[in-house]
């Protein structure tokens, strides 16, 4: 039978925020302004090239997870920037690479679905990545008759205006037709004139969503890519890789949330690494994301971990669709 093992968590005062989930994307008598414009805005490209960084930048809010670690993006996360005149529906997808399980299958999937339903696409690639990576996917994106804006970010890792040149030449080659923009999202560098180009590119529609909305995703989802984080910076080698987190419990109060997740790993040694000497390292994992799940909320939470054993649920198809990744 398996163990769980729980860290219940003392409450700490929340952190001042404004921020608030909508979970609601029916629109309903949105008030817009005459010539409204909205549009899928799709970021694809490599693991581990700022995908993520850059959508939280663009969208002034903290949506995906960002470590330094690639493959942390496991689904496709909306966020939706909105105004009186337009609604931006940003989708930050994970990284492409060569499938080793079906996890990955999926995640790939995700990356290569986001070529089919933009309105706007933004490959993101960095100043050290080789630009021959995965040129299947690349070769596709080449193709793509929708407006195509290539962002080369980390460019504050360029020694000079002449390596940065060079670099900018050979993605000319590669996308003849894609509007260049050397960024830097981690120093929110040029992300303005990005941002003002991809409005001048919006169709005019409708919102998709309601105007208050932040993301398509629930509360819940946040939890978990919060928790998944903290095992991302805390843990080497493959056990952030081998953990799902699923939310049991999210009983929100006035005043506090009371929150029970389960962490899943593949196999007992990861379990034991997970959990530390006397629970010590799951206990880490647990205030920090207990403070950001606060933070983010605006509310106290009591946050309780538990860890379970899924014996190779990266390659069996009934939990990941259990865990959602299959509809």
């Amino acid at each position: 039978m398996e163990q769980e093992i729980t860290t219940p968590m003392e409450p700490e005062l929340p952190a001042p925020t404004s921020q608030d989930i909508a979970e609601e994307t029916s629109v309903e008598n949105p008030a817009v302004a005459s010539g409204h414009k909205a549009g899928f805005v799709n970021i694809v490209g490599n693991p581990n090239v700022g995908k993520s960084t850059l959508m939280n930048d663009l969208v002034g809010e903290r949506v995906s997870i960002i470590t330094s670690k690639a493959q942390t993006t496991r689904h496709r996360i909306m966020g939706i920037v909105n105004t009186p005149e337009y609604q931006i529906v940003f989708s930050d997808t994970p990284g492409v690479l060569a499938p080793k399980y079906k996890l990955q299958e999926q995640m790939l999937g995700y990356s290569e679905g986001a070529l089919t339903d933009a309105d706007i696409l933004l490959y993101v690639t960095d100043v050290v990545e080789d630009p021959t990576k995965n040129a299947d996917f690349l070769a596709k994106v080449a193709k793509e008759k929708i407006p195509v804006l290539l962002v080369i970010n980390k460019i504050d890792l360029v020694k000079s205006q002449q390596e940065l040149e060079q670099i900018v030449e050979g993605w000319k080659k590669l996308l003849p037709n894609a509007e260049i923009y050397p960024t830097s999202a981690k120093e929110h560098f040029n992300t303005d004139n990005l941002m003002r180009r991809i409005v001048e590119l919006l169709p005019v529609s409708p919102p998709y969503f309601g105007k208050d909305a932040l993301t398509d995703k629930p509360a819940r989802f946040f939890v978990t890519e919060i928790i998944r984080e903290k095992i991302l910076t805390n843990y080497d080698k493959e056990v952030p890789y081998s953990v799902e987190v699923i939310v049991e419990k999210f009983d929100e109060k006035e005043g506090a949330i009371h929150i029970m997740a389960v962490i899943y790993v593949e196999r007992d040694s990861q379990k034991g690494i997970l959990i530390g000497k006397g629970g010590s390292k799951l206990k880490k994992v647990g205030m920090e994301a207990r403070k950001d799940i606060e933070a983010f909320f605006g509310k106290k939470v009591y946050l309780e971990l538990f860890v379970k054993v899924e014996a190779n649920w990266r390659n069996r198809e009934n939990k990941l669709r259990a865990f959602g990744y299959i509809d």
